[in-house]
């Protein structure tokens, strides 16, 4: 590789992998760095690019009326190496996108360390900028190491802030008696790959389900370091345990809400609350529990759960954990092309810029990747960079809120899925194809389809520059 003309990023994630792709699909030499296996982090269990250590699950596929699947298709349009292995490795799920894990891992690994134009590199690094870089992507994800997260917090002249992610529990499928759960998606809905019949169901009545939530408010919890006490969670990706305390109704109306499910084996009682259990591998042996990240100790996880009705005897590949994700102060420090406000000649991307989730810290790595392949293009162009994709469309709307859009709403700054609420106000349809005025629910669905159209056609269009 010639060294003065070569990209640089931190971390073989998400959201490195796929800004490697991006820039060498380029023709722009990258060097990918990876600490992994040299040093280890408390939730990743191979030393593969982009694993994923939480949920297998990339989240809806809808394109036409769910944000974050029309980040998947915006995604797809540009190339993403990420969602082409997604899409290679799915698994039934519903109306979700989930994936083989190690399959996922796999494919993106292979590919990226078969391409000429990607050098992959291991061991830690802990110094930035790096020498004889021209240019700099640090996507070390929430897991940063405290070596690199201290050169970072120097390079920023801020303190980073940090919080919790959990991890679900993994179940093998032969150790659940069918005799009391059944295979149902929500209102029969079949997504990639599925048949409508994509989750496991374990059904509570009300005093089971009374029990459990004073189970899981008086089991014994996992214990925080002094200086991580202070630490708040990220609201989408709770521990069960947490919602429980927030009142005993709280589950009923999140993961284990019983709707669009009917329970065959006892067709004529409705069920008071439901477990759904998704599927992990290609192979359908692992299965996770939806919803179900949590704190609790081992002892006590095992003990809980195994009072669910068909998991009485369940056997855990992997029980549920806890680990400390880090991110930037990104309105304060980043501009809108990534760009390390004080010191441009580095990007961030991915989990560590305040996006939260699998797509939205890929999708930053695509962006990052996409920004730098025009810097290097065009390093002789003053004026000529490329802009940020519309605010229209689910990039820009991340973009949006990670430079500075949620400061309307919020006095500080914390991490985000993909919404729509993140997009611009639309004018949608009042009436339909008939004439007849939209109403409730259909009227919502109107909008999101508007979004999701607009979102597509100013990305297309975005993506022509």
């Amino acid at each position: 590789m010639d060294q003065n003309k070569i990209i640089h990023i931190v971390g073989a994630g998400l959201a490195g992998s796929e800004a490697a792709w991006q820039l060498a699909q380029k023709g722009i030499s990258v060097m990918l760095h990876e600490m992994r296996p040299v040093k280890t982090t408390q939730a990743h269990q191979s030393d593969g690019c982009a694993e994923l250590v939480c949920s297998n699950s990339f989240r809806s596929d809808d394109h036409n009326q769910n944000a974050v699947g029309v980040l998947h298709q915006e995604m797809r349009l540009a190339g993403s190496w990420i969602m082409e292995a997604a899409d290679a490795t799915k698994l039934p799920a519903g109306g979700a996108l989930a994936v083989d894990r190690e399959q996922f891992s796999h494919y993106v690994s292979d590919r990226l360390e078969a391409h000429e134009k990607i050098k992959l590199q291991r061991g830690e690094i802990s110094q930035i900028p790096l020498q004889d870089a021209n240019f700099t992507i640090i996507a070390s994800g929430p897991l940063t190491s405290d070596s690199l997260g201290a050169a970072i917090g120097e390079l920023t002249g801020h303190d980073e802030l940090a919080f919790f992610d959990a991890i679900a529990p993994i179940i093998h499928k032969d150790s659940i008696d069918f005799d009391k759960v059944w295979f149902q998606s929500r209102y029969d809905k079949a997504g990639p790959g599925g048949t409508g019949a994509d989750y496991i169901n374990c059904a509570l009545d009300k005093q089971q389900y009374e029990t459990f939530i004073e189970d899981l408010v008086s089991g014994e919890k996992t214990d925080f370091k002094e200086w991580e006490k202070s630490t708040p969670y990220f609201e989408g990706c709770l521990p069960i345990e947490v919602m429980a305390e927030r009142g005993p109704e709280t589950l009923r109306y999140g993961p284990m809400k019983p709707v669009g499910l009917t329970n065959p084996h006892n067709p004529d009682v409705k069920p008071h609350a439901i477990i759904q259990l998704r599927q992990d591998n290609a192979l359908g042996s692992l299965w996770n529990m939806v919803g179900f990240q949590t704190k609790l100790i081992y002892a006590e996880q095992t003990r809980i759960f195994r009072k669910i009705p068909g998991l009485e005897n369940a056997v855990f590949a992997r029980l549920g954990g806890l680990h400390r994700n880090t991110f930037l102060n990104s309105p304060k420090l980043l501009d809108q092309s990534l760009r390390l406000i004080a010191q441009p000649d580095i990007r961030f991307a991915g989990q560590i810029t305040g996006v939260e989730g699998y797509v939205e810290s890929a999708a930053m790595g695509l962006l990052a990747g996409r920004f730098a392949a025009h810097a290097m293009m065009h390093s002789d162009d003053e004026g000529q960079d490329l802009p940020p994709p519309p605010k229209t469309c689910a990039h820009g709307a991340l973009i949006e809120h990670i430079t500075g859009g949620h400061l309307l709403a919020k006095k500080s700054f914390q991490p985000m899925n993909v919404n729509f609420g993140l997009f611009p106000p639309i004018d949608t349809p009042t009436h339909d194809e008939d004439g007849k005025k939209l109403k409730g629910k259909q009227k919502g669905v109107a909008r999101k389809q508007a979004h999701s159209q607009r979102a597509l056609k100013d990305f297309s269009q975005w993506l022509t520059l």
